[in-house]
Formats: structure tokens, sequence, C-alpha cells
């Protein structure tokens, strides 16, 4: 089953002639994780933002399960797509617990549920024993787990990460890309992770694109599933 189904979208800032993102088309399937590579300004961040509903295309569609979030008659709110969101700075709330964070985003969920919920996903990236902490109690990649739990609680369709390793020393990386996968794997969770590494990609990742100029493309990486797809 295809979880996202892109389809001629088009997008370019207010004042700039050119399109960031020019008829792109690509499909995912349920379960797969793809990542994209590029440099800064190749549009990579931009392709999360239409997907979540925080930037509106100028055209082409956008489905979600099978429904339509974005095209030329429709437009779903962010909060509606069943889409979660992991960012670069992980964005907890300082003020509350590693319990009340992952407890923030199951409004929607039957109060009897929510508890179980997170210790399902407390168990799920092997925290329990972290419930009562604070951010600025844990380490880096503590945080990075209970930011992505945070995006997992609610069940969404897809899973969003924008540069998830940026703020990872790079002696933690090699551990927490296996553990990122074996979570994302576990939880069936269909993902698209954006970066500028290719060792994380490529160790994270079933697919990949590397949006790049035409005339001066990413060296392409082997041993992966690659397609080198332009957009400026």
């Amino acid at each position: 089953m295809n979880i996202l189904t892109i389809n001629n979208l088009t997008f370019s800032f207010p004042k700039s002639r050119n399109p960031v993102i020019e008829e792109f088309s690509f499909s995912m399937n349920e379960g797969e994780i793809v990542g994209i590579l590029g440099e800064s300004g190749s549009g990579k961040s931009t392709l999360l933002r239409l997907i979540s509903g925080l930037e509106i295309p100028r055209g082409g569609t956008i489905e979600i399960a099978g429904r339509e979030v974005a095209g030329e008659k429709t437009f779903v709110q962010p909060e509606n797509r069943g889409v979660g969101m992991v960012f670069q700075d992980y964005a907890l709330f300082p003020h509350m617990s590693v319990r009340d964070n992952l407890l923030f985003g199951l409004s929607r969920l039957p109060r009897k549920e929510r508890n179980p919920r997170v210790r399902e996903m407390l168990e799920l990236i092997q925290m329990t024993e972290f419930e009562k902490r604070y951010p600025h109690q844990l380490s880096g990649g503590q945080q990075q787990r209970i930011a992505l739990a945070r995006a997992l609680a609610p069940k969404p369709e897809l899973l969003l990460m924008d540069e998830p390793f940026s703020n990872l020393d790079a002696s933690l990386k090699g551990a927490i890309r296996d553990e990122l996968r074996t979570i994302l794997k576990k939880a069936n969770m269909t993902c698209i992770m954006v970066s500028h590494d290719k060792e994380d990609v490529q160790a994270i990742c079933d697919r990949s694109l590397v949006f790049g100029k035409k005339d001066d493309p990413l060296q392409q990486t082997p041993g992966n599933d690659w397609e080198l797809t332009f957009l400026k």
C-alpha cells in the first residue's frame, strides 16, 4: 500500500522567480524508510514542510494513505494529516517530564488509552525508567529517542525527520543510527529522513533520493538504492 503519493509537486517562495521544487513525483510504501540527501537550499526541508502542511504548494498533489491532503482544491491542515515530525533540535518541552512530553500529543486518544500508549512508547525506546526526568537531565541521544517516541505515540501514517543527528556528537552517531532503524522497523513506521550525511542515510534507509543541481550533482554512493533527483 502506498502511504505517500506525490504528483507533479511544484513550490516557489513568494519573491523567487525559480521554483525550489518543480514537477516532483514520488511514492513510498508502508513501512519503508526513505532518505533524502542534498546540500543546503536544495529543497529537502521544503519538501517535508509541504508534506506536513506547513507550506502550500503552487501545483501538484500530495496524498497520504490514499487521501488527498494538498491539491488544486484541497488543503488539509497539518494537525489533520496524520503526519509526525522530529525536528533538528527535538523541540521537547523543557518544563515537562518525559512522560508529560509523550502525553502532550495524545489529546485525541481516549483518556483510558493514553497511559498505556506512553508505557508502550517508553518500552519501545527502552527508556521506561526515565519517565519522571526532564529534558535537561537527559543526554543528546536520550532526548532524540524521546522526541522520536513523542512523534510515534499518536500513531501517524507517516513520520518526517529533519536532520535528526545534527545535534549529536560524532561518537554517538553509530549506535544511534542502528537504534533508530530498529525502532522504526519495530513500529512498522513509514518514514522520510532528510540529511546532508550519506552515512546516516545509508545506515538507516531502505532507499534514498539525492536532491542536487543539474550542473553539480552529489556523488552517488554504492550499496544503496539511489535515485538522483534534480530540483534546481
